[in-house]
C-alpha cells in the first residue's frame, strides 16, 4: 500500500506568517513600497514624499503622500473629478485628461510651499523630456513616482500624469522611455507624437475615423462630446484652455454639499429590553384576539 508523503504538516502550519492585509487583497507591492518609503536615517525624521497616481473607472487619482509610522499622511490632491471647474467635463480619464490631473496637483503643491512663483514649470506643453532646474533661494519640491500595482508600459495614462507633474513644477526622478512617442527601435522620444497625446490628438483621430466609418456609432460613443459642442478639431484649443486655467488659479474648492441630516441605517435597530416585552405581549394579543388552537389540540 503506497502511502501519500503530507507537504503541509502541522509544523509548517504552526509557522506560517499571515500575509498583511493589503497585500492579501493584492492592493499593495510592500516590496516596492519598502524602497519607495525608506528614508536615510541621517536625514532627522525628514518626510519622504511620493507622487501618487490611481486610476478608477471615471476618476484619476494624484496625491503627495508621506509615511510615518503611524500612518501616510496626504499633503496635497486633486482629481480629474475637479477638471470641469476648469473647462474639461468629458474624457476624464484619458492621457490628455492624466496630464491635466498631474499639472493641477503640481501647481496646487507649489502654491501651498509658496514656491509657485519660482517654478513655473514649462508653461508651454511641447512635448519634450523636461527638468526642472533648482533656483538660488530653495531647492524644487522632489517626490517619487508612485504607480502601485500597474503595469508601467509605454505611453500608459500614469507618464501621462508623471508629465504633467514635471511641467507643472515638480523634480520627479524618471526617464522618458515610457512616455507616449517613445520608439524602442530609434531609442528616443518622438516629442511631436508625445505633444499630439497630451492635446488628445489621438481621441480626435478615433472620432474622425468613427464619424466617417460609423456614423451611428460615432453618435452614441462620442454623445456626451457632441452634447457639449466638443468636435475633433476643437479638441487641441480645448485643453489649451484648461492647462491655462489649471495655472491660473490651481486652489482647490471646498464642497458647497450639505452632509446628510440623518444617516442612513442599513441593519436594524437593537431594542431595549421593555421594547421587546412590548413587542412580544402585542403578539400575544394579536394571536389570542384572532382565536388561536385550541388547548387539546383541534383547530
Amino acid at each position: 500500500m503506497a502511502f501519500v508523503k503530507t507537504q503541509k504538516t502541522k509544523a509548517y502550519f504552526k509557522r506560517y506568517q499571515v500575509k498583511f492585509k493589503r497585500r492579501r487583497q493584492g492592493k499593495t507591492d510592500y516590496r516596492a513600497r519598502i524602497r519607495l518609503i525608506n528614508q536615510d536615517k541621517n536625514k532627522y525624521n525628514t518626510p519622504k514624499y511620493r507622487f501618487v497616481v490611481r486610476f478608477t473607472n471615471k476618476d484619476i487619482i494624484a496625491q503627495i503622500i508621506s509615511a510615518t509610522i503611524s500612518g501616510d499622511i496626504v499633503m496635497t490632491s486633486a482629481y480629474a473629478h475637479e477638471l470641469p471647474r476648469y473647462g474639461l467635463e468629458v474624457g476624464l480619464t484619458n492621457y490628455a485628461a492624466a496630464y491635466c490631473t498631474g499639472l493641477l496637483l503640481a501647481r496646487r503643491v507649489l502654491q501651498k510651499l509658496e514656491m509657485d512663483s519660482e517654478y513655473e514649470g514649462q508653461v508651454e506643453a511641447t512635448g519634450e523630456d523636461y527638468q526642472v532646474e533648482p533656483s538660488e533661494t530653495r531647492r524644487p519640491f522632489r517626490a517619487l513616482l508612485d504607480v502601485g500595482l500597474i503595469r508601467t508600459t509605454t505611453g500608459n495614462r500614469v507618464f501621462g500624469a508623471l508629465k504633467g507633474a514635471l511641467d507643472g513644477g515638480l523634480d520627479i526622478p524618471h526617464s522618458d522611455k515610457r512616455f507616449a512617442g517613445f520608439s524602442k527601435d530609434g531609442k528616443q522620444l518622438d516629442a511631436e507624437v508625445h505633444r499630439k497625446y497630451i492635446f488628445g490628438e489621438h481621441v480626435a483621430n478615433y472620432m474622425r475615423q468613427m464619424e466617417e466609418d460609423e456614423p451611428e456609432k460615432y453618435q452614441t460613443h462620442f454623445s456626451e462630446y457632441i452634447k457639449k459642442g466638443i468636435d475633433a478639431d476643437s479638441m487641441e484649443a480645448l485643453y489649451k484652455k484648461v492647462h491655462a486655467a489649471i495655472r491660473a488659479n490651481p486652489s482647490p474648492v471646498k464642497s458647497t454639499k450639505q452632509p446628510p441630516k440623518e444617516h442612513k441605517r442599513y441593519n436594524l435597530k437593537k431594542l431595549t429590553y421593555d421594547e421587546r416585552r412590548a413587542k412580544l405581549l402585542e403578539r400575544l394579543n394579536a394571536l389570542n384576539s384572532s382565536g388561536g388552537p385550541d388547548d387539546d389540540g383541534d383547530e
